[in-house]
């Protein structure tokens, strides 16, 4: 999967996981009518999808793993888009080991700057770099950008 398919990924995904967590629909209505409003190719979808189930059906644990890392903030507190850009992440570093840790948290980051506020890229990159010394495992945490060419 080229690099740009993987970024327009991410960048679907954080959509759906910030369109969910307004709590409009239920995930199972909101994701059918989110792809028929999506213009992305097809592989950009299918990879979107999976980083965005997989980080918001295990947001419970994501979230009480955010909380232990972002000091003095709980996940309800925290801006929506962080919110939504940090479980996409958290997931992403701790499921899909071919993405090299630095790859996740340089395209966390990107989100924060286009999506957050002044302050969300340094937020981000804080919580996520804690999240991969404390939490991955050490050859994970190593992980260099060109394995995949992804970044």
């Amino acid at each position: 999967m080229s690099i740009r398919t993987r970024r327009r990924g991410r960048e679907e995904a954080f959509r759906l996981l910030f369109q969910a967590d307004q709590g409009v629909l239920p995930w199972d209505e909101m994701l059918p009518i989110e792809h028929s409003l999506s213009e992305v190719a097809t592989a950009v979808w299918e990879f979107a999808v999976s980083l965005a189930e997989g980080a918001w059906r295990d947001r419970e644990r994501i979230d009480a793993l955010l909380e232990q890392l972002a000091h003095g903030w709980t996940v309800p507190r925290m801006a929506a888009a962080d919110r939504a850009i940090l479980r996409l992440a958290a997931y992403e570093l701790q499921a899909v080991a071919e993405t090299p840790t630095s790859v996740v948290i340089n395209e966390a980051v990107e989100l924060a700057k286009t999506y957050g506020t002044d302050d969300s890229p340094k937020f981000i990159n804080g919580v996520l770099g804690t999240l991969a010394r404390e939490h991955l495992p050490a050859d994970r945490v190593g992980g260099d950008a060109a394995q995949d060419g992804d970044g």
